[in-house]
């Protein structure tokens, strides 16, 4: 296990109420009369990408508007509104980082193993949720990092992943990853990265096959996993728990925990 590697939006941080609001206000400020609620987001969530939600949303409710001159222009527009709502909502720490991914990080860096991000959110969204807890030099915690900035193809196309592995001078199977969704879990494997699922309410409906394990989060000694008694768990996710799980991996078996 040379480097671990991790996606943002519902990794990080769970963020997706955010991002639901910030799509709400967006809506409200152009004029247009469209209201998401958390039932629909959630199903919104399967096509990977702000921009690309919209259109997938537009195309639903008047397919004819949504192929029309000018609707790119549209969704630009919208979609800058919404980062910068986004922003505003999550900046200098007002969204926090789910359990065990700052200890995590900091236990990385003491044993100089290599962390990246592979995410497609925009780089002002991956600013806004980072500065808060890691200030504002946070990129120099990451080895490597590739976004929307970097990397077109969304999630589970395996291409971000492809490109931080690229950057870091690894391969797949040398690295752990840790996602929250189908799509990214999709994305991980295709590039051939043993991953580790922590989903949201939005996500823990999604299938999980393949996983190196599946957990509500990664734990701290302050917010422990949850483990039903018949299910052994850690009590958190540290280093030598992944490099457990990651010789398991690489021998064609895994040791997975059931959400």
């Amino acid at each position: 296990m040379q480097a671990l590697i991790f996606d943002v939006d519902g990794t990080l941080a769970d963020t997706e109420s955010a991002h639901l609001h910030a799509f709400n206000m967006a809506f409200a400020e152009a004029g247009l009369d469209w209201q998401w609620d958390e039932a629909l987001y959630a199903r919104l969530l399967e096509v990977a990408g702000g921009k690309e939600r919209l259109l997938y949303y537009w195309r639903l409710t008047d397919p004819e508007e949504a192929e029309g001159p000018g609707v790119s222009s549209v969704i630009d527009a919208v979609h800058a509104i919404k980062t910068r709502h986004y922003a505003a909502r999550v900046r200098d720490g007002g969204l926090p980082l789910r359990p065990g991914i700052a200890r995590l990080l900091d236990e990385a860096s003491m044993a100089s193993i290599p962390v990246a991000i592979a995410t497609t959110t925009t780089p002002a969204n991956l600013d806004a949720l980072l500065h808060g807890p890691f200030g504002p030099a946070w990129r120099s915690r990451f080895n490597a990092i590739c976004d929307a900035g970097t990397t077109q193809a969304k999630k589970p196309a395996p291409d971000v992943h492809l490109d931080v592995l690229r950057q870091l001078g690894l391969k797949g199977p040398d690295c752990i990853a840790f996602e929250d969704s189908a799509n990214g879990l999709s994305a991980a494997r295709a590039a051939l990265v043993p991953t580790v699922v922590t989903p949201t309410a939005y996500t823990a409906h999604h299938s999980f096959e393949g996983a190196l394990a599946v957990l509500p989060h990664l734990g701290d000694p302050d917010a422990p996993i949850p483990s039903p008694s018949a299910n052994k768990r850690p009590t958190w996710v540290d280093l030598d728990t992944l490099r457990r799980w990651h010789r398991h991996a690489s021998h064609g078996s895994h040791e997975a925990a059931a959400v």
